[in-house]
């Protein structure tokens, strides 16, 4: 048996998350279809990230074993043959037997897209968040401060968050302006369910004026999460990078400065 890690991108606007699930459309069943058909028997997948419904991907990895020998380009080209035209394989890489595409992981990168202007997007309508009133992106960056280091980030878990631990750490919280344009991007060795959305929910309440920056600290410190923002929508969240260990010499996606979805 081989294993082989893939990256893959997907705009997530159809489907109901990255996890396969009875009767409802999932990244990851229609991937393993792909895979299967290619490797002419089952495929199961393990990816880095389990993204919820509506949210995206430039940059997510996962792993499958198989017995199938395949090229590199066959694995990709013929998946991607298979797939539907809002998800693709950008990459396939052997590995050793001992890569794990979550466990490995030593950090990931999510990218939180807004659309800051009076008029909506048709063309971005689901692959951003708008926001129509300004935002005041040094008020944003200075809440944002507050919350990078370790951290109990208990205020910014769904309800339904199963992680034994509250605990992470968040290597880079940002937010830069592109014209009418807001990127916020997060780099943590892990996330809770629903982290990059509530902390974006709360540097976008922030960035309106109706909270002062200091109002960040307070909602970290009080680790509820009744006392913090509401959810920003799932449409402007992507996964973009996932770095692993240098010994892997996975490919790494470029990062690089966001004018629109286009350019993530």
């Amino acid at each position: 048996m081989a294993r082989i890690a893939v990256g893959v991108e997907y705009d997530g606007s159809a489907y109901a998350g990255w996890q396969a699930q009875p009767a409802v459309a999932s990244i990851q069943a229609v991937t393993e279809r792909a895979l299967s058909r290619i490797a002419d028997a089952p495929v199961a997948l393990v990816c880095a990230g389990r993204t919820d419904a509506g949210v995206h991907a430039s940059g997510q990895v996962a792993h499958f074993d198989t017995a199938a020998e395949r090229s590199v380009r066959s694995w990709v080209l013929g998946a991607n043959s298979e797939l539907p035209a809002d998800v693709s394989l950008g990459w396939a890489q052997p590995v050793p037997d001992h890569f794990h595409a979550r466990y490995s992981a030593e950090a990931r990168t999510y990218r939180y897209l807004i659309l800051n202007r009076g008029a909506r997007a048709a063309l971005y309508a689901q692959r951003a968040a708008w926001v129509h009133r300004p935002l005041d992106v040094e008020r944003m960056e200075e809440a944002a401060r507050v919350l990078v280091g370790e951290h109990d980030f208990s205020a910014f878990r769904a309800a339904e968050c199963q992680a034994k631990s509250p605990i992470r750490r968040l290597e880079k919280l940002s937010v830069v302006r592109c014209g009418d344009w807001l990127t916020i991007e997060a780099t943590a060795n892990a996330f809770l369910h629903h982290m990059v959305r509530n902390i974006a929910g709360l540097l976008i309440r922030v960035g309106r004026g109706d909270a002062a920056p200091a109002w960040a600290r307070e909602v970290l410190e009080g680790r509820d999460r009744t006392l913090g923002g509401p959810t920003a929508p799932a449409a402007g969240l992507y996964l973009v990078r996932v770095r692993y260990p240098a010994v892997f010499a996975l490919p790494v996606p470029p990062l690089q400065e966001v004018s629109s979805p286009d350019r993530l």
